[in-house]
């Protein structure tokens, strides 16, 4: 950045622009330097938080399928294994059918947020 110097009287017009624009360019550039640093920071943040929400999504992920192939497992003594798996398996599309159709419900124009 450029330093202050006191005016004098010999100092012309052309010399006091060139000054103005060098200190604008400074100022422009220490601008330019502290965006990008606040949006390191927010950036380092959020990367460390995504981080966690992927970890989380995919614990929840195997507890699901646990899930599901406990409820298979249990009634395979009840009515047999292909009955239970395929009793399942429409189930769960059958929930997540419902799920898309509500969501598309959403995404329709003039739907309420």
């Amino acid at each position: 950045m450029a330093t202050i110097h006191p005016m004098t009287e010999d100092e012309s017009i052309a010399t006091l622009v060139t000054q103005l624009v060098d200190d604008a360019r400074g100022l422009a550039s220490a601008e330019v330097a502290l965006v990008k640093a606040r949006v390191g920071e927010r950036t380092s943040a959020y990367k460390n938080a995504a981080i966690f929400f992927v970890v989380a999504g995919v614990l929840a992920l195997a507890g699901l399928i646990a899930l599901l192939v406990g409820l298979i497992l249990s009634l395979a003594t009840l009515i047999g294994p292909g009955l239970a798996t395929a009793a399942v398996v429409i189930g769960v599309f059958a929930i997540a059918g419902v799920l898309a159709i509500i969501g598309k419900g959403r995404l329709a124009p003039g739907a309420p947020r």
